[in-house]
This record gives C-alpha cells, sequence and structure tokens, in this order.
C-alpha cells in the first residue's frame, strides 16, 4: 500500500521538512498558539471555496479531492473551471511564488489529468489583488523534476542533521516551538 503524500506539504518540505514534524505534532492544540497573520490569512481566503460557496456555477469544481497513484500523491484542488479546463491555485497574498508552490500546483495539474480531467491551464489567483497569475504547464523536464523531488520527499531520513536558515527560521510558525533553534519569529 502506498503511504501517500498530502500536496499541501511538498512546499512544507521545501522550506524545511521539520517543520511538517511539528505541525503534526502540534495540530491538536489551539491554532491561536502557533498560527502567524499570514496563515490566519490564508485560512480565512480558503473558506469560500473549502465551504463551496465561492461560485454557483455549475461547471466550477470547488475543493475537489484529488490523487495520483503514479506519484503517490493526494490532495484537494481549489477551483477548476471544466469548460476553460483551468486549474486554480487560490493564495491570499504572493510576494514571491516558490518552487514548492509551483510543486503543488504541479501536483494537482498531475492529479486532475491521472484522473481524466483535460487541464489546458494552470495559474494561481491572488486574493488581496485579485490577480491571475498564470504560471506554465509542466513539461517532460518539470515533471522529471517533480519525480525526483517526491522520491526525495520520501527517501528523507528524519534524523539527518537539519539545516537552520535564520531567514527561513524567522519566518516560521513553528519557530518559537522548535528545538533546533533559539531565534524568535517575525509574527510576534
Amino acid at each position: 500500500m502506498i503511504d501517500y503524500i498530502l500536496i499541501s506539504e511538498l512546499n512544507d518540505f521545501i522550506f524545511c521538512p521539520y517543520s511538517i514534524y511539528l505541525h503534526n505534532a502540534y495540530m491538536e492544540t489551539d491554532k491561536d498558539f502557533y498560527s502567524a497573520t499570514p496563515q490566519i490569512q490564508g485560512t480565512i481566503a480558503h473558506e469560500s471555496v473549502d465551504n463551496k460557496n465561492s461560485s454557483t456555477k455549475k461547471d466550477v469544481l470547488l475543493a475537489m479531492p484529488v490523487f495520483s497513484e503514479q506519484f503517490g500523491i493526494m490532495g484537494k484542488i481549489d477551483v477548476y473551471k471544466i469548460k476553460e479546463q483551468t486549474l486554480i491555485e487560490r493564495k491570499y497574498k504572493l510576494n514571491k511564488i516558490y518552487r514548492g508552490q509551483i510543486y503543488q500546483l504541479w501536483a494537482q495539474y498531475l492529479c486532475l489529468k491521472e484522473m481524466g480531467y483535460g487541464v489546458k491551464k494552470i495559474s494561481f489567483y491572488e486574493i488581496s489583488t485579485n490577480k491571475t497569475l498564470p504560471i506554465n504547464l509542466p513539461t517532460k523536464d518539470d515533471i522529471k523534476e517533480f519525480s525526483d523531488f517526491i522520491e526525495q520527499f520520501r527517501s528523507y531520513d528524519p534524523d539527518s542533521a537539519i539545516q537552520v536558515n535564520n531567514n527561513k527560521c524567522t519566518h516560521c510558525i513553528y519557530c518559537n516551538l522548535c528545538d533546533k533553534t533559539d531565534l524568535e519569529n517575525v509574527f510576534q
């Protein structure tokens, strides 16, 4: 049996594999204990999709579960426009698009394709600016890169040393709870 990787964890893994452990360790606690403004804004921004009330159009799928046996990944898409064959990942604010966010969008795309959906366009939608940011469909080389990344994720050794990166750590919502650093996060 495949242990599926959550699509939502792909960006977290690139940011810091240990953050996935911390998220799971603290997931049952009060989110106010560790959530920061960006996560709260993201949660609020996702509510209309998660509650499936951001669109009443019959040709728009919201918060649909997706999976790929080929890659062993699963998660949810935000928005899929059936007629336009367009996949949209909503984000509250995107100052920069990181590789992990691209991997999340590619993962959703690959899941939809494997599930038999046609996808001609993929994009991010930035809620705070009401802008759509188109992303190129993954090429064969991109899919190979993604596949290699999934293998790296699967073969990660949690006992390996964590590379402390002061800039990343200070922007991690788990920074104050992390036993790998004494830094304080910027969200206090």
